[in-house]
């Protein structure tokens, strides 16, 4: 299979969910870019690394399980946000439209309100070089333009004053600060205005709204009368009001409310960013819930995508026998094909494994086709000699970015959403060209230790982060232990929270990564699809949320990392995030804990010292982001610190939030000092215990010649003794 050079794919879709259980069922959207019909298959994922000297890419084939030949077509993406809200009825006579807008970059005049009904329209734009407007109507049309360049991260009112009677139209912007605006005016002989509804952000089309403006926006009115000057930016005039959207309500929703007469209520399409500083932001509180007058504004983006909004043509009901576990829908067409994976539950009140995989979809999400800029030929001469995923984000933009990527304007992406196809999300994808492994890391790299399982005889269920949201605690209360993947970066409050019951509760938690338990997201119930991150003040971070817009919009709570919520990773896990480098790794060595006679049982027939100087995640059991213990952050004081990494490539660097000068951390350690991963182990007082790894890399190392050698031992003696009764 081959990349597309127009970026689109020949067959791919999404699912609506990322799980379900047997007798549920999941709905496929799909597209198919040339037309004709695609032949869909169920496959069971045993292993996502393609690598030939690893555990190879390999599914069990359940096409008798169901197997189906569907009418395909071809289905738009329609990125961008905005706003649509009702006609209002309108006198006769002259209207003025306005709007507050602010642009961070410079960029070519985009729609920032529109109107159009009848065959009339009338659409403002903002850009670089100033204000412009269009009114068009049935024998006429009309072009201003105020040719004055509007700084950057400037508020700028924006109206258009026109009267059909005396056939004139003027157009106008005034600088927040200043004092006289910016006018220019034009005939309009047989004038006629539009009577339809209004967008914001784009310009009215008939299929789907463009011209998508990137930039904020706050109260957006229509007026009747005229008016020659604007004599404040942040007012409204006396003019009588057919709609004025305040921004400032219902932040936390994607509806759009009217403080006009009419009521004119609207909705918001494809996810703006709100909880964003408008142009009365005063600076005295910083969260949106405690002044939301501050926060009236609503930052658009031309790429904005919550959901591709495809019909399913195709519904996969979960056969009631299905065990538990990671499979896919194999699509296929004459142009090429696609895995599109999803987990199976257990059955509900059915009988459960003693073990259970939390499959970290919300960091799957949060990394959804993360654009990288490393797809050279260099990499794709391995994805073609592997046979690996073909489709890269770099050459596929039309399914939307990760929150690891930036708009256009360089503001950062804060929702990602599931509905749309994740390229990132796929058996056999590679993140990096490693030269010393397989370059996998998420999705697949979790696959590493489904294979392992599966290779030692242990019976497990898959459980999901966004099923542990919705339904809490009772999710893992009937297992005897939970294991992470290699990097359950990003939680809410109610996945940490069930975790932690969990422990506390007697239960058995093995954390197989690092940088775990790292980032606050936000969810809401009526938007499941979506979450959002906002990167707060410190941590590793690919972009820095403005100041005053830490908090979410999605539930008004702070974001950034855990750490900074007072829930350091040290306090569920014992572990917690220390240092960062390049896709390489090193070896643990055991310390003296680990030969003590109550924990001698975690390395039975291990010999040496040496653990993990070999592996298909960078070359090491070590590597990439390392997580340490620390005592002052909530490392129980009785944990046992079994062994730890040792030399760091030169790559790897101590992570900010530990820093206070170049020389001076947190913890009082030198800076090279927390270049370290720490193995961990600790008991809770209910019988419960964590066993943690402190390393992303680690559950590559568990194929050596097969799935042997000491990492592999390590870990099968604590599952095994976890999984007992």
């Amino acid at each position: 299979m081959t990349g597309t050079t127009d970026g689109e794919l020949p067959v791919t879709g999404y699912f609506d969910r990322f799980s379900a259980r047997p007798g549920e069922t999941l709905l496929l959207h799909a597209s198919l870019r040339d037309g004709g019909v695609y032949r869909a298959r169920l496959e069971r994922v045993l292993s996502g690394d393609p690598n030939p000297e690893g555990p190879g890419l390999r599914f069990e084939d359940l096409s008798h399980r169901f197997d189906r030949t569907v009418p395909g077509r071809r289905q738009a993406i329609h990125a961008g946000s905005f706003a649509r809200m009702p006609a209002p009825a309108a006198p006769p006579g002259a209207r003025i439209w306005t709007a507050l807008a602010w642009m961070a970059r410079p960029g070519a005049a985009r729609a920032v309100l529109s109107q159009e009904a009848g065959g009339a329209r009338v659409v403002i734009s903002l850009g670089w070089d100033g204000a412009a407007a269009l009114l068009q109507w049935p024998g006429g049309e009309v072009s201003l333009a105020t040719a004055v360049a509007v700084p950057r991260r400037s508020w700028v009112r924006l109206w258009l004053w026109a009267d059909p009677e005396a056939g004139t139209v003027r157009l106008g912007q005034l600088l927040s600060g200043q004092a006289e605006p910016v006018t220019t005016m034009a005939p309009a002989a047989g004038l006629m205005l539009p009577d339809g509804g209004t967008v914001l952000a784009a310009a009215a089309g008939t299929v789907a709204p463009a011209q998508h403006f990137t930039g904020r926006i706050e109260a957006p009115a229509i007026l009747a009368g005229s008016l020659a000057q604007w004599p404040d930016p942040l007012a409204l005039p006396p003019n009588p009001v057919l709609a004025a959207w305040d921004f400032a309500h219902g932040i936390d929703t994607v509806r759009v409310f009217d403080g006009g007469p009419q009521a004119l209520h609207g909705t918001l399409v494809n996810l703006p960013t709100r909880g964003v500083v408008g142009a009365r932001w005063s600076g005295r509180e910083t969260c949106w819930r405690h002044a939301p007058q501050d926060y009236a504004a609503i930052h658009f983006h031309d790429d904005d995508i919550d959901d591709c909004r495809w019909t399913s043509d195709l519904a996969l009901t979960v056969p009631d026998d299905l065990p538990s576990g990671a499979y896919a829908l194999h699509l296929s067409c004459p142009g090429g094909d696609d895995h599109l994976p999803f987990y199976v539950l257990p059955r509900r009140g059915g009988p459960h494994a003693a073990v259970a995989v939390l499959a970290s979809t919300f960091t799957y999400q949060a990394y959804a086709n993360h654009a990288r800029g490393n797809a050279d030929a260099a990499y794709q001469a391995r994805v073609r000699a592997w046979g690996a995923a073909p489709y890269n984000p770099d050459d596929h933009p039309l399914y939307g970015r990760s929150t690891y990527n930036r708009h256009g304007d360089g503001s950062g992406i804060a929702f990602s959403s599931r509905r749309r196809p994740i390229l990132t999300m796929r058996p056999g994808f590679l993140t990096f060209n490693d030269t010393r492994g397989s370059g996998l890391r998420h999705y697949p790299a979790d696959t590493h230790l489904l294979a392992w399982l599966e290779a030692k005889g242990i019976a497990f269920d898959i459980i999901t982060d966004e099923d542990l949201d919705d339904e809490g605690p009772a999710l893992l209360a009937p297992y005897r232990t939970v294991l992470t993947g290699s990097h359950p970066e990003y939680h809410t409050i109610g996945t940490l929270d069930a975790l932690q019951s969990y422990t506390d509760h007697g239960g058995r938690l093995v954390y197989l990564g690092g940088n775990g338990f790292y980032w606050r997201i936000a969810r809401r119930r009526d938007l499941p699809h979506v979450i959002e991150v906002r990167r707060a003040e410190g941590g590793i971070r690919a972009w820095a949320a403005e100041p005053g817009e830490y908090h979410h919009a999605l539930d008004g709570q702070l974001g950034g990392l855990w750490r900074r919520n007072r829930r350091p990773p040290q306090m569920l896990a014992g572990v917690g995030f220390s240092a960062q480098g390049l896709f390489e790794g090193t070896w643990y060595r055991r310390l003296p804990a680990s030969y003590a006679p109550e924990n001698a049982w975690i390395f039975a027939g291990i010999e040496g010292e040496i653990i993990g100087d070999y592996g298909l995640s960078g070359g090491g059991a070590a590597g990439f982001e390392l997580d340490r213990a620390d005592f002052d952050l909530g490392t129980p004081e009785h944990a046992a610190i079994l062994a730890r990494s040792e030399d760091p490539p030169r790559s790897f660097v101590a992570v900010p939030e530990e820093l206070l000068t170049h020389i001076a951390t947190a913890s009082g350690e030198s800076p090279a000092a927390l270049m370290r991963a720490e193995m961990v182990y600790f008991t809770t007082p209910s019988g419960g215990a964590v066993f943690a790894v402190g390393s992303i890399t680690f559950c590559g190392s568990l194929w050596h010649n097969g799935f042997e050698g000491p990492v592999s031992r390590l870990l099968e003696n604590v599952v095994r003794r976890f999984a007992a009764a």
